[in-house]
């Protein structure tokens, strides 16, 4: 079984931090934002969000999650907009102090958010250099959100081929299988 790095793990935290499900969302609030931001550590410090850099932590969010929407097709203005909000925050490229080989994995964290940016910003830029990591190491398309609408839970998919389609199959597989009985059953009355 294929694990998740921990960039993965980080950016599938960051897109259920709202539960569909539930109704539940940990970003609701600048405040509830900050709190999830200190306990994920992504701040070493308590931090007060702005009304703006809330909004575009909300913004990255919906853009994160609709690039893993289980269609294959984002939202053009969503991308536009999370990228709207990536452009803002400037990333540093280090070299590395180790050398690379032929078979040993790429130096890690060489791309680093900018140290002089704000912390809340800051941040924000390492969910992005989280997400750039997994979309550059090929992990993206292990990560997916949930097939059924209700639901939109993202998950690391396991699978060999890539083809899993629902978070658990006990219960948004069972739900969609289901509805398509139903339909069935429905049409052929």
């Amino acid at each position: 079984m294929i694990e998740a790095s921990a960039e993965t793990e980080l950016v599938a935290a960051f897109a259920n931090t709202i539960d569909l499900d539930d109704g539940t969302d940990a970003l609701a609030s600048a405040a509830d934002a900050a709190g999830w931001l200190l306990a994920r550590r992504l701040v070493d410090r308590p931090v007060t969000l702005g009304r703006q850099d809330h909004r575009k932590l909300l913004d990255l969010r919906a853009g994160v999650r609709d690039a893993l929407a289980a269609s294959g097709t984002p939202s053009p203005h969503l991308l536009a907009v999370a990228n709207a909000v990536l452009r803002d925050l400037p990333v540093l490229v280090y070299l590395s102090d180790t050398v690379d080989t032929v078979d040993g994995p790429p130096p890690r964290h060489a791309v680093r958010p900018d140290p002089a940016l704000p912390l809340a910003q800051r941040a924000m830029a390492v969910l992005a250099v989280a997400w750039s990591e997994v979309v550059v190491t090929g992990q993206a398309r292990r990560l997916k959100r949930c097939a059924d609408e209700t639901c939109g839970w993202v998950f690391w998919d396991v699978s060999r081929n890539h083809s899993r389609r629902w978070c658990t199959m006990r219960v948004c597989g069972n739900r969609a299988k289901s509805r398509s009985y139903s339909a069935r059953q429905r049409a052929d009355r």
